[in-house]
């Protein structure tokens, strides 16, 4: 499944499609331009119930990490809540969850069926903002839920990308 929304995004060339590696870096660069990393971006008029997230990209080909971050505003000092963390670590193929509300980081999470993301592969992370949480897909499959822990949805208006990934695209 998670492979033919893929292919469907891929441009023609000669009438064939790209192969699965998404061509050479030279060819990917062309046809793929690519958002940089480390990304900070506004998301309009912050989150609310029924909004939606999307991140594509592509895992590096020797990945240590990756973290996706939405924040209530871009502010380092003081630091910005964190709303949620998404946090890929390859070496203990985990995927933790966690906040920061006024300075302080609460309980990650770290419970997952399996782990998704495989080096040198292209991905899809889906955040799906309901009312008491935030609801993970990737690559179309329902991976865990996070409650929310800063309680003014309007406010989470910031994503933050940072790691060993390249960015194909935002929504």
């Amino acid at each position: 499944m998670a492979g033919s929304l893929v292919e469907s995004d891929r441009p023609k060339i000669g009438g064939d499609h790209l192969n699965s590696s998404l061509g050479s870096p030279v060819q990917a660069e062309v046809f793929f331009p690519r958002l940089t990393v480390p990304f900070c971006g506004h998301i309009k008029g912050g989150l609310r119930p029924g909004k939606k997230i999307l991140v594509m990209g592509i895992v590096d080909l020797n990945p240590e990490s990756f973290d996706i971050r939405l924040t209530c505003g871009e502010s380092e000092d003081p630091p910005a809540d964190v709303a949620m963390e998404l946090k890929v670590v390859f070496t203990e193929k985990q995927f933790l969850r966690n906040a920061c509300v006024s300075g302080e980081w609460g309980d990650a999470e770290s419970t997952i069926a399996y782990f998704p993301f495989i080096p040198d592969q292209p991905f899809r992370v889906e955040i799906l903002c309901e009312h008491p949480r935030f609801r993970v897909f990737v690559d179309g499959h329902q991976l865990f839920d996070f409650y929310h822990r800063v309680e003014t949805l309007a406010a989470i208006d910031t994503i933050k990308i940072n790691g060993d990934l390249q960015l194909t695209k935002l929504g």
